[in-house]
């Protein structure tokens, strides 16, 4: 096993060394999204911003997340300049909107995630968006926002409605087009979108059944809800650091 580099949910006083370590779990994101098939080639994205800098870190656009490490990982500042690209290929125009725009609207996030899954995209069509029929999808009860769609995100008069219809949640439908996940850490982004993308998952099965799902009491969607929320950020940290041991043990080259 590799030498074990700090975790971005450490404290670390120096920038050097705060910027390896959000590298480090920034890349371990990218590989689990593609360990659990939450990738769409080479589209799609996630971001990372830098601890007391207005700059982000983003992939490259041409690599597929299982090639993300550590060092390929595209630096950006908020303005859309790219500050160091060490594989030369600049970076999804859309990505550096959605992510800007999120990163600038909301100083607690740290990490932005988005994706476009079969079971993302199709409950993102769904009338009522994600419903509480499973304990996974209650998580998100009255937590998950919705961005009406306005096409390829490549203008950049859209941050300030992504942004709006964002809020102050943590998780967002994009209609007619993915799903979107920040957090505090690049842990908690990761669980997050872990979890809605199951509750999508389990939402695409259970209306394809034919039959109409039970629907949990009010009482108790309400109830797991607010636990999840109570409780918000525990798992994730609980969860990360055997994600990266197994990271290590398929392929550590994501820490390079």
């Amino acid at each position: 096993m590799p030498k074990e580099v700090a975790s971005y949910a450490d404290s670390t006083p120096s920038h050097a060394a705060s910027e390896q370590a959000i590298r480090t779990d920034l890349a371990a994101c990218y590989r689990l999204a593609a360990h659990f098939r939450m990738t769409d080639m080479t589209y799609t994205h996630i971001s990372a911003r830098l601890d007391g800098r207005e700059e982000f870190l983003l992939n490259a656009f041409g690599l597929l997340f299982e090639e993300v490490c550590a060092s390929n990982l595209v630096k950006v500042s908020a303005s859309g300049e790219i500050l160091d690209d060490p594989a030369g290929v600049g970076i999804n125009a859309a990505g550096f909107v959605i992510h800007s725009a999120v990163h600038a609207a909301r100083p607690d996030i740290k990490c932005v995630m988005h994706t476009h899954t079969a079971a993302g995209m199709a409950v993102s069509t769904h009338p009522d968006g994600l419903l509480p029929i499973t304990q996974h999808a209650m998580r998100f009860h009255n937590r998950i926002a919705r961005h009406a769609y306005e096409g390829i995100a490549i203008d950049l008069a859209e941050r300030e409605r992504l942004a709006r219809d964002l809020g102050e949640h943590n998780a967002m439908i994009l209609e007619n087009h993915g799903l979107l996940a920040c957090g505090r850490t690049v842990a908690e982004a990761f669980g997050t979108m872990y979890y809605l993308e199951r509750a999508c998952q389990a939402q695409v099965a259970a209306l394809g059944g034919g039959v109409k799902p039970l629907m949990p009491s009010r009482d108790a969607i309400e109830k797991t809800s607010n636990l999840f929320h109570e409780n918000r950020g525990k798992a994730d940290q609980r969860d990360w650091p055997p994600l990266l041991r197994m990271l290590d043990r398929i392929d550590p080259s994501f820490r390079n």
